[in-house]
This record gives C-alpha cells, sequence and structure tokens, in this order.
C-alpha cells in the first residue's frame, strides 16, 4: 500500500475540524466535502481541498455514500475518516471506501455489523455473559409485538433506534396509551437520520448513570481500554456535560468493566476507537447498553486524562501500526470535564435555533483549556444538521480545579445573534450537586427549576446596565455622551431611550453618572463592590451578559412589534425552520386539547404541533414536504364553543 498523505473527513462541522486538525499536524492534506448549504462553512474554509456534494439535506450530501467516494478519487486522498453521526456506523460505507481502494479510518465492516445494531450487540453480550437490562431487541417490528414486549418488561420502557445514537429515534414511554405515537414518531426519526428505521425496547431504568469505557485495538489483536468517562448529565437522552475519569468508580470497578469492554470488542475482531457503554447503578452493578464503533463526541476529555491524540492513533492503526503502549501503560492524569454548546433555545423546550452568528467569542486559550468548534463569527447556522457549535474541554489536577477552570471558560465564551445553551449549562457546572459529584440520567429533571429558571421580568438594575451600555457603545459622535469621561458643560444631565430585550421593553432614563463602559466590559459598583459584565455591539444590536445569560438588546421598534403580533394571530406558528413531515388534521376537523397537529422535523430531530385548547381547524397553511420558516402560521385553531 502507498505511503498515506491525504484523508478526507465525510462529515462536518467540529468534528471535521477537529480531525484536520491532526491530520495536518501529521503532514497530511486534508479534504472537506460540503453540502450547497455548507459551501462557505467553517471546516470547508479549513481543509486543503473542498469537494462539493450539492444538496442541503444530508441525504442529499453527507449521506451519498457514491459521491463520498468519488470526492475521495478525484481529490487524491487514500484515506476517509468518517467523524461521528452520518455513516460512521455504516458498514455499507466502510465496504464501499475499502472496494474502492481506500483506507476507512474506522473499523472492519465486519465489527460494525457485529456491534452497529443495538439488538445484535446485546444478543453478543447476552452470549459473553454481560448483564443486559430487560427488553426485546427481535426483529419482529409490529405494534402487537411492542405492545407485548412492553406488557412483559414493565412500563416505563425506552424506544431506540437499532442503528443510530445521539438521542436521535429515542422516547420515553411512560404507560401504554403513549406506545403507538411514540413508535411511530421514533422509527420517523430513526429512519431519517440513520436510514434503517428498526428499533429496539428495554426497561427504563431509574436514577442510573451513565458509564462508557474508551476502547482501542490495532490489526495485531492487542486491545485495551483507555480510562472511562461518565456521561450522566443528559436532556433526552442526548449527553450535555461528560467527564473523565467517573467520580467514585473504585479501581476494581474500572477494571471488571474495562475488560469486559475489552471482551466485547475482541469478540468481534475490532480495530480502532470504539465505546462500550454502560448503565451503572446505586448497587455498583453495571448492564450493557451499546458499543459505539466510532469516534465519540466526548473523546477529548479521554485524550485530556491520558494525554493521547485518538485521531493520530485511529491513523497509524488503519495502516498497520501496532498500539505504542501497553494496558499498564495507559495514564490516568488529573480529570478532566466537557460541556457540549448547542444552538437552542432552553427556555422554549430546548427547540433548535437557527440564523446568524453576529457574534462569536471563543474562551482564551490556555494550560488546560480546550475548544473543539466548527463556526466562527459571521456564519450561520442552518435548519438541516445538528445544532451542536462546539465543546468546551477543561482539565485540572482534580475534578474541583477541571469544574473551576471551565466555569471560567464559559463566562468568557460570548455567543449573539441566536438562542444557545450557554447559560444552561454554566448553571449545571455551578450547582451544588455537579460540584458534589451527585450524578445520574435524572440530574437535570431533578433540579430543572433552578437549571431552567422560568423567564421573568428583566429587572430595573438590568434595563439601567443595558441602556448605559447601549448609550456608551454608540459610535463616536453618535450619543449625547459621546465622552462618558465625566460631566460635559452643555450636554443633557438625563438622557431617556427606549429599548427591547426578550419580548420586553422599557423606557430607561439614564443620568451622566451611570455605570462605565471600559472596551467590551461594563463596570458597575455597588456597595464598594466592582463587577464587570460583557458588553459587546455589533450593528444596532448590543449583547450584554447578566447573570450568566447573554442577552441581546436593542431599540424598540413599535412597527415591528405590531407585525410581529400579528403574526401569530390566529394560528399555530413554526417554532424554528424546519421541514413539514406530517399534517395529522384537516379543515373543519374537530380536536381536543393536546391533539398532534403537525410535526416539523429540524435538525434530524422531529417536534409536534399540538393544539393548546379544544377546537375546529379552521385552516391549514402547510402541508407535508414543505420547508417552513420560524414564526410561519401553520394552523388556525377555531376555539371551541
Amino acid at each position: 500500500m502507498s505511503t498515506l498523505t491525504t484523508v478526507l473527513v465525510a462529515n462536518r462541522g467540529e468534528i471535521a475540524c477537529r480531525v484536520m486538525r491532526t491530520a495536518k499536524a501529521m503532514g497530511l492534506t486534508t479534504v472537506a466535502v460540503h453540502s450547497a448549504t455548507d459551501r462557505d462553512a467553517r471546516h470547508s474554509r479549513e481543509a486543503d481541498i473542498r469537494v462539493d456534494l450539492g444538496g442541503s439535506k444530508a441525504t442529499d450530501s453527507y449521506l451519498q455514500i457514491d459521491k463520498l467516494i468519488a470526492a475521495a478519487q478525484a481529490s487524491g486522498a487514500q484515506a476517509i475518516h468518517p467523524g461521528y453521526g452520518f455513516l460512521s456506523e455504516n458498514a455499507g460505507f466502510a465496504r464501499a471506501v475499502e472496494a474502492a481502494g481506500l483506507i476507512f479510518l474506522g473499523p472492519p465492516a465486519s465489527a460494525i455489523d457485529a456491534m452497529g445494531s443495538k439488538s445484535a450487540a446485546k444478543s453478543l453480550m447476552e452470549t459473553a455473559g454481560v448483564p443486559l437490562v430487560p427488553g426485546y431487541h427481535g426483529e419482529a417490528q409490529d405494534l402487537d409485538t411492542f405492545h407485548a414486549a412492553c406488557a412483559r418488561i414493565g412500563y416505563p420502557v425506552l424506544l431506540k433506534a437499532t442503528a443510530g445514537g445521539g438521542g436521535k429515534g429515542m422516547k420515553v414511554v411512560e404507560d401504554v396509551s403513549q406506545l403507538a405515537e411514540a413508535l411511530a414518531s421514533a422509527q420517523r426519526e430513526a429512519l431519517s437520520s440513520f436510514g434503517n428505521a428498526q428499533m429496539l425496547v428495554e426497561k427504563y431504568l431509574l436514577k442510573p448513570r451513565h458509564v462508557e469505557i474508551q476502547v482501542f485495538a490495532d490489526q495485531q489483536g492487542h486491545c485495551l481500554y483507555l480510562n472511562e468517562r461518565d456521561c450522566s448529565i443528559q436532556r433526552r437522552h442526548q449527553k450535555v456535560v461528560e467527564e473523565a475519569p467517573a467520580p467514585g468508580l473504585s479501581g476494581d470497578q474500572r477494571r471488571a468493566m474495562g475488560e469486559a469492554a475489552v471482551r466485547a470488542a475482541q469478540a468481534i475482531g475490532y480495530v480502532g476507537a470504539g465505546t462500550v457503554e454502560f448503565l451503572l447503578d446505586a448497587r455498583g452493578e453495571f448492564f450493557f447498553m451499546e458499543m459505539n464503533t466510532r469516534l465519540q463526541v466526548e473523546h477529548p476529555v479521554t485524550e485530556a486524562i491520558t494525554g493521547l491524540d485518538l485521531v493520530a492513533w485511529q491513523i497509524r492503526v488503519a495502516q498497520g501500526e501496532a498500539l505504542p503502549i501497553t494496558q499498564a501503560q495507559v495514564p490516568l492524569i488529573g480529570h478532566a470535564i466537557e460541556v457540549r454548546l448547542y444552538a437552542e433555545d432552553p427556555a422554549n423546550d430546548f427547540l433548535p435555533a437557527t440564523g446568524h452568528l453576529t457574534l462569536y467569542r471563543e474562551s482564551a486559550p490556555g494550560p488546560g483549556r480546550r475548544v473543539d468548534s466548527g463556526v466562527e463569527q459571521g456564519d450561520s447556522v442552518s435548519p438541516f444538521y445538528d445544532p451542536m457549535l462546539g465543546k468546551l474541554i477543561a482539565w485540572g489536577e482534580d475534578r474541583e480545579q477541571a469544574r473551576l477552570r471551565l466555569l471560567s471558560m464559559l463566562d468568557e465564551f460570548a455567543v449573539g445573534g441566536l438562542k444557545t445553551n450557554l447559560g444552561f449549562v454554566r448553571r449545571i457546572i455551578a450547582h451544588p450537586a455537579f460540584a458534589a459529584a451527585e450524578l445520574d440520567t435524572g440530574f437535570i429533571p431533578r433540579y430543572q427549576d433552578e437549571l431552567l429558571p422560568l423567564p421573568g421580568a428583566l429587572s430595573d438594575e438590568f434595563w439601567q446596565a443595558a441602556g448605559s451600555a447601549f448609550m456608551q457603545s454608540l459610535p463616536a459622535g453618535d450619543g449625547p455622551w459621546a465622552d462618558t469621561r465625566g460631566f460635559r458643560a452643555g450636554l443633557p444631565a438625563e438622557v431617556s431611550l427606549h429599548l427591547s430585550c426578550n419580548g420586553q421593553d422599557r423606557l430607561v432614563t439614564l443620568a451622566q453618572h451611570t455605570p462605565r463602559l471600559q472596551g467590551e466590559q461594563l463596570l458597575i459598583d455597588h456597595q464598594g463592590v466592582r463587577r464587570a459584565h460583557l458588553a459587546v455591539r455589533s450593528a444596532g444590536t448590543l449583547f450584554l451578559r447578566w447573570e450568566g445569560d447573554m442577552h441581546a438588546v436593542s431599540l424598540f421598534d413599535p412597527i415591528a412589534a405590531v407585525e410581529a403580533n400579528q403574526s401569530h394571530q390566529g394560528g399555530l406558528t413554526a417554532p424554528m425552520n424546519g421541514s413539514i413531515v406530517r399534517v395529522l388534521v384537516d379543515v373543519g376537523q374537530t380536536v381536543e386539547a393536546g391533539t398532534q397537529l403537525v410535526v416539523l422535523e429540524a435538525m434530524k430531530m422531529e417536534h409536534s404541533i399540538r393544539a393548546p385548547q379544544a377546537g375546529v381547524v379552521k385552516a391549514l397553511f402547510c402541508q407535508e414536504g414543505e420547508m417552513v420558516a420560524e414564526g410561519c402560521a401553520l394552523v388556525e385553531l377555531e376555539p371551541a364553543d
């Protein structure tokens, strides 16, 4: 085989950027592929060579195997790295890459076949004697079969796509009345995300921890476990916070889980990076969940505590090199914590957010600080792909140092122009229960009131700060106080501004002795204590960080306010940009409160539009297959008499 010189990354976003960073450090030429939507995306800009796949949706671009192979051949790439998601666990893709005479920077197709299906993986583990959560993993997929299985297992149950991960095609079902709708929706999500609607169901355990083992195997039959990660902080089965090592895990537990993971990998002839996931209960018993035959989103925390570059290992092992260390030599140094930054609105049921990144500032680099991102200021976030913008990773000599360092990074990070979960993840990391390592998969629901405080009226202090920063950030000469360093004779002692923020507005009266804006820091003195608040102006908007959240402040526009109010009258509106996948009602139909009216798909997830009250469908403004914009009226519902 010729020497590897060029690598194509069959992915997008932060993972494509991360893989290319290592590839470039190894002296390799990098090739990016992109959809029409991603023509100017960061991963495209950073590659040495780029190939246009066309299309906008993943099904028309990043999931097109023939196009990816052709892109590799046209660019001269000898190897393809699949990243995660998309085709990373698709055995057909791995075979196509190998059939084209290229190197697949992942496991053999046979290993993906064995572990890529959650059902097959559970059967394999059952044979190996690894404890399994009670469930049904069979081939029959009809509703009656699932009814019988759920009755045998006992509610609540968890529906999962056998071919997927990342929370896609996954639903918790509390009782039998929810099963039919949940199963149909999960199957559609699975088909859309992975091209496979096959489902399994298992008992939904209460208060478990999600602990996973990073394994790595070479072509010579050697396999290591590179310690473990705790990924218990989740929302809707999507990981939000990950850390390594798992707090409170004993050496014996680590060894037992690690050796079980290695046995699983060796049983299927595994090669490369993989993750074996377990549920760990309060008694210390662990149950096999699944194996991910790819690099995980959370791999940076493993790299942080081992000092290893897993992508470099992937590239070397795929070319036949042996693992460079033994199990006894695997480092475990300090502690690392990672949070995922998403474009989503925590105050609106975490609906994905699309739009323009008017402001995007990453944390300052430094020891124990790492940011893996796929965007830059000025980029746009589309409705076609997963809404993750990037990840913040902090390392420390112990868990508390890592936690405090991550809090500092979160305080420095700034995003404006669309909603993100930045404030939400900061509240998690700052929470006393997280500081005390009281971790399980119910963490977010248990502390929801503290992590997701109900939006209330913005305080007088906020409006005064916002008005002061807005006025002082005006371009030179535009405001009555162009020089704010002191009283100026002939200038007004007070000035009023009518401002708008988060759907609220306020007429703010300011005096010349207001808080002082120094660069991008608004300095506020109170009872001898000075606090600094990030305040960045972009075009006509001021982005002000207040109590951990970024707020967009602008001059109040009464005409726009009236138009926005009118656009929401008479119809249930689209909560985000997306595609209509199902219209479930007809004009004239009587519906009850909670009835599912329309199903919208955005960023590979389904969102149901339901009747807020009983009524009659007066009009429909959408049809299946149609793309709709956020705020568009979808259904007009006439209240029942």
